[in-house]
């Protein structure tokens, strides 16, 4: 949206970015409730350690389909619809997961949490940058990240709090059930909430109901010159009458931006986070905090490092832009990572004094990751995409994200047992260092340009890395 009057932001565009956002708590429910509650479910079903990771990556591979099936229900029946029809399907596995009386059941059950999270992780990011002003677009894209941080930090308390019980002698047995299946009340918090926001303006305009879009504008309570812009903005951008699945075939540089948001989210996974949120435990552990409660507690600080930091980039993204922050991060994270391989390949066992210093490293990674690549990578991905187009290139970048994440959090302890600790470790150190080109070379600054004018750049010819530049350059820039 246009923010060229510099009026305030109202009030009410914060109460339907903080709504939505709360898609990314329930997000990170899901993700961070298993990494402590496993040992526990383990131990229940009696089940081998092959079991229990298919229990973890039931979710991942639920939500690489969940993704998949996202850009026909948010191009058919809109954003909003979507997000609701993920707040239903978190409230049905949150339950069947709490009830489930097998290791079979569970997987299937967490599957079915998967789909809730593929589609919200595709719909809440896009919702947000097609509602927002652009002055703040950023930061209301990472409160949807900072939610998902909250939302892990929840469930990381919840998995210290069970473990410090089992220490003293408490019965667990029920505990986990409690922990997957309250995930069902915030879901229902949130489809409640839903039911009072509006629909997506761009989406309507794309399904020709340009008096609903308008309408949504007054609600939002912009100007009649703000909604003018707007309107003659959106109304350019889809003189273009193809359909996401025809521009891909028939437009190169449309597949140029699909390239560029996949290139973005296999950068996010392969930093190394998920490695960090899905077996912190297992990495305390390697530091040399021995008992399980010592290793919870630690998890708790790293959800709590996760949270704090990610303010970092809701202050700055759209002060500083997406780009300076994202080599910022990559500094950040290289460095420790390469920290953690370091003390890592140490003898930890004979010098225990070294695990101080590698969970400081660790807790650096996190500060580095949730400033930049945790909220900005979802930040471009929803801005660098035509209207017409943009439900096909979110479907095809967060698709990704969910596949190479299931494949991290797949091989991490094989690469621990091939590699070496602190090799694995210096590998994603090294990959960071790698990033900082790619995003030199491809990667646009779109802090402050509206989301029609990056499209007329991207489809006019221009280098990728320009294509956030808020002004016209001709086809042989």
């Amino acid at each position: 949206m246009h923010a060229s009057t510099g009026r305030k932001v109202r009030p009410i565009v914060y109460f339907v970015g903080l709504t939505a956002a709360l898609a990314g708590l329930l997000f990170g429910l899901d993700v961070g409730v298993i990494s402590g509650a496993q040992q526990f479910i383990q131990k229940e079903f009696q089940i081998p350690d092959w079991t229990v990771e298919s229990i973890v990556s039931a979710l991942l591979w639920g939500a690489v389909f969940g993704t998949l099936i996202s850009g026909f229900f948010s191009s058919h029946f809109g954003r909003r619809k979507t997000i609701l029809i993920s707040a239903l399907i978190f409230i049905v596995g949150s339950l069947l997961c709490s009830v489930a009386n097998s290791a079979d059941i569970l997987i299937g059950a967490r599957f079915i949490l998967g789909i809730a999270v593929g589609v919200a992780s595709f719909t809440a990011p896009l919702y947000l940058s097609e509602i927002s002003p652009q002055k703040v677009r950023g930061a209301m894209i990472s409160m949807y990240q900072l939610m998902i941080t909250i939302g892990i930090l929840i469930a990381f308390v919840s998995d210290a709090w069970l473990a410090s019980y089992a220490t003293y002698g408490g019965e667990t047995g029920g505990h986990w059930r409690i922990m997957l299946g309250i995930i069902a009340l915030p879901a229902a918090i949130m489809f409640v909430g839903v039911l009072f926001l509006p629909e997506s303006p761009r989406w309507l305009f794309m399904k020709g109901r340009k008096n609903d879009a308008t309408a949504v504008f007054t609600r939002l309570e912009l100007d009649e010159n703000e909604i003018m812009t707007e309107v003659l903005e959106i109304e350019e951008s889809l003189r273009i009458k193809q359909t996401g699945v025809h521009m891909f075939f028939q437009n190169p540089n449309f597949r140029r931006a699909i390239f560029l948001g996949m290139g973005l989210q296999v950068i996010q996974q392969l930093t190394g986070i998920n490695v960090v949120m899905y077996y912190a435990p297992h990495i305390f552990k390697i530091a040399g905090f021995i008992t399980t409660a010592e290793q919870m507690w630690g998890t708790v600080i790293v959800g709590l490092t996760n949270v704090l930091a990610t303010f970092i980039a809701i202050a700055f993204v759209d002060r500083l832009g997406r780009k300076p922050i994202m080599y910022a991060g990559f500094v950040v994270m290289g460095l420790s990572m390469l920290s953690v391989g370091y003390f890592f390949k140490s003898d930890i066992e004979a010098h225990p004094e070294l695990g101080y210093p590698a969970i400081f490293a660790l807790l650096m990674f996190i500060v580095g990751f949730a400033m930049s690549a945790g909220p900005i990578i979802w930040i471009l991905c929803s801005e660098i995409y035509p209207n017409s187009g943009r439900d096909l290139g979110i479907t095809f970048s967060t698709s990704t994200n969910w596949f190479v994440n299931a494949i991290v959090g797949q091989t991490f302890l094989t690469l621990l047992n091939t590699l070496g600790n602190g090799n694995t470790f210096l590998m994603y150190g090294g990959l960071n260092a790698l990033f900082i080109l790619f995003f030199l070379l491809y990667v646009p600054e779109t802090k402050g340009v509206s989301l029609e004018r990056i499209e007329a750049l991207l489809l006019s010819g221009v280098p990728l890395r320009k294509i956030g530049h808020d002004r016209v350059y001709s086809h042989a820039t």
